[in-house]
């Protein structure tokens, strides 16, 4: 059993969130409030029964709730909602910059006009800044639907460039959807100032990785679980410095590791990679940020300075500038030190 002293300890740290799907963030008074507002969806509208319908089953019920919920976005107050939601929860966890995956396509594609999306982002935004969490954006190609998505998300982060926007994605599966069908459009999101950031190794193996990295201009790997199958790749990670947005309880809930002992996390820590703690679709994995760190320092008997090493690897990781990272940086620095006055809770901005 964790002891309370770590708890406060992972509590205490400023955190920063690499990876987690703005869909996938929508907990159960979101989805309550969505619920209730788009009967339609045929969402349950009480709390119970919904609580049923969202503990994970398997990788095809958590779809089913993915989608259950996407269902329900119509327009901004929908989009706000989700934002907020997503950064009350936040706030309570004491994390104070998240980067935010979102699927434009796939809005779009259900019908919600772009601008309505924008709309809903910014004003999410603004209200997640009023909790002391800064949101950035970045904006994913959901790469089962091909070419054409790619050219359209692209196309329309380039174009809106919304405040916040950083960088630019690929999801959904990997098995049958090879990364480098897509490299017109990372170049095109990079030549515009936007970091790649793909999905890559977490259903697949190191291939995956390597072509996210040599067609992609990988920034950040989202994932990255099977490089440790490669020691060439996990050599090139390690000395390139990229890195790896690792989600534990994601990685579990899905199968993809039979547990968290089982996990690379360590082997990926020990070969001197880049880790940094996430989330993915945390309720509907029950994930928590501070879940994540406190299952990875029971499960490895990680310390309060490996536990602040992980939680300097996210800010170091992110594209924050330089004053937003240095002031983060300093704070987990004076919790280390035991210094519970800290450093003052500044407001920290993308680049």
């Amino acid at each position: 059993m964790p002891s309370e002293s770590l708890r406060a300890f992972i509590h205490a740290l400023p955190k920063v969130e690499l990876h987690v799907h703005l869909v996938g963030s929508a907990g159960i008074e979101t989805v309550l409030a969505l619920a209730r507002r788009h009967r339609e969806a045929g969402v349950p509208t009480g709390r119970a029964e919904l609580e049923r319908f969202f503990t994970f089953r398997d990788f095809d019920h958590f779809l089913r709730v993915y989608w259950a919920v996407q269902s329900m976005l119509k327009d901004r107050h929908d989009i706000r909602t989700l934002v907020t939601g997503l950064a009350a929860e936040l706030a309570r966890q004491n994390v104070r910059y998240a980067e935010v995956t979102v699927t434009p396509y796939n809005h779009i594609l259900d019908g919600m006009p772009g601008d309505e999306l924008l709309a809903g982002l910014a004003e999410g935004r603004a209200a997640a800044a009023e909790r002391g969490v800064e949101l950035a954006w970045c904006f994913d190609i959901p790469g089962e639907k091909g070419v054409r998505a790619g050219r359209e998300t692209v196309v329309f982060a380039v174009r809106e460039r919304p405040e916040g926007l950083v960088g630019f994605g690929l999801g959904g599966p990997e098995v049958g959807v090879g990364r480098a069908q897509f490299e017109p459009f990372f170049t095109a999101a990079r030549e515009a100032g936007l970091h790649s950031v793909p999905h890559a190794g977490e259903t697949t193996g190191p291939a995956t990785i390597w072509s996210a990295v040599h067609d992609l201009g990988a920034a950040r790997i989202g994932h990255g679980t099977s490089c440790t199958a490669d020691p060439a790749l996990l050599d090139y990670l390690a000395g390139q410095r990229i890195p790896l947005e690792v989600c534990p309880t994601s990685n579990v809930r899905t199968r993809q590791v039979g547990s968290i002992a089982a996990h690379p996390v360590r082997r990926m820590l020990d070969h001197g990679l880049v880790v940094t703690l996430n989330t993915d679709d945390p309720p509907m994995f029950g994930a928590t940020l501070e879940g994540e760190y406190l299952a990875v320092a029971t499960t490895l008997g990680l310390q309060p300075p490996e536990l602040a090493r992980l939680a300097k690897n996210a800010v170091h990781s992110s594209f924050l500038d330089t004053a937003g990272k240095s002031a983060l940086l300093a704070e987990i620095d004076s919790i280390t030190r035991g210094d519970t006055a800290a450093v003052p809770r500044n407001g920290v901005q993308a680049e």
